[in-house]
């Protein structure tokens, strides 16, 4: 072959001429031409049935949440120990700044952000998660949900802040080994925020409430540290995307085998949980589980808080 594609193109932007046109080359010329039974698209949904969860009913709020929980477990957190402990102390960077070491060669970093002057005492301790999809830690939700006397920690899990790694697509190296260890670097941001809680919590003697904060991805990984850490008195999450079928959602194996967000949300009840952003339609199953454990009240839904350009 002497010649190219590349010689045998003509013209630029829309008047590119090719020797044999593209729709010829298609077995389907337009898009329009495609079956509309056709089930490449969503071939992954049909492999294995995606779950399809009903709400509790009254009274068996404790059943369907420790069915579920045993589930997620055995499915997707199977490499979970029953709790997973404390994070260590492993350097005081500054009076505001800790390195952690959630486990054996895991380092996140601890950020404690003054929003208002200091009051004594200490009402409760806020963490908030630092969100994979944004470069900026400190977001106007989180003044937004700050109170005097609250306490205002960021929590930034590993891929993050200074603990990030060097992302090249293709093909995501660390991301593609977590994998291969049947588990996602989600998954480890869970583990890092519960272990930052359980420190968080021994820092304070156990003796104030703690609440993990997030927005979008951020307010997922919160939700699902809040599951599996009892010690977590509640959540507050910003525009948290709905299920695990949208990009940004985190990453989880095998979780739509069993549940997707809106019934991990409802197996915090009857702990508070406060959601801005969503339609409250998009949550029904959530409001179901917390009415079936008996505390509707403890679930509020807020229109959105507008967090600027930096989300």
């Amino acid at each position: 072959v002497t010649d190219s594609e590349v010689d045998l193109v003509t013209g630029t932007g829309s008047n590119r001429r090719y020797p044999i046109a593209l729709e010829k080359l298609r077995v389907f010329p337009k898009d329009s031409d495609l079956p509309k039974d056709e089930l490449n698209t969503t071939i992954d949904q049909l492999f294995v049935p995606m779950a399809k969860v009903r709400p509790p009913k009254p009274g068996k709020f404790d059943d369907w949440k420790a069915g579920l929980q045993k589930e997620l477990r055995r499915i997707t957190f199977r490499y979970f120990p029953e709790r997973i402990p404390a994070a260590k102390l492993l350097k005081q960077i500054d009076p505001q700044n800790v390195r952690l070491e959630t486990e054996p060669g895991i380092e996140v970093h601890l950020e404690h952000v003054e929003v208002f002057e200091p009051v004594e005492g200490t009402k409760c301790v806020l963490l908030v998660v630092g969100n994979p999809g944004s470069k900026v830690p400190v977001t106007e939700f989180m003044h937004h949900v700050h109170q005097a006397g609250d306490q205002m920690y960021v929590c930034e899990p590993r891929g993050l802040g200074p603990a990030r790694w060097t992302r090249k697509n293709p093909p995501n190296y660390v991301e593609r080994s977590h994998v291969l260890l049947g588990r996602t670097v989600d998954t480890g941001r869970v583990w890092d925020v519960i272990a930052a809680a359980r420190y968080l919590r021994a820092k304070y003697d156990g003796k104030v409430p703690i609440y993990v904060v997030g927005q979008r991805a951020g307010g997922v990984l919160a939700a699902y540290a809040a599951l599996w850490e009892p010690e977590i008195t509640g959540a507050m999450l910003n525009k948290p995307p709905l299920t695990h079928m949208q990009a940004e959602t985190p990453q989880f194996l095998n979780v739509l085998r069993v549940c997707d967000v809106p019934d991990v949300l409802g197996m915090l009840a009857p702990r508070p949980l406060t959601v801005w952003g969503c339609q409250r339609e998009q949550l029904d199953r959530t409001s179901a589980a917390y009415a079936a454990a008996g505390d509707p009240a403890k679930f509020v839904i807020e229109e959105a808080v507008n967090t600027g350009p930096q989300e």
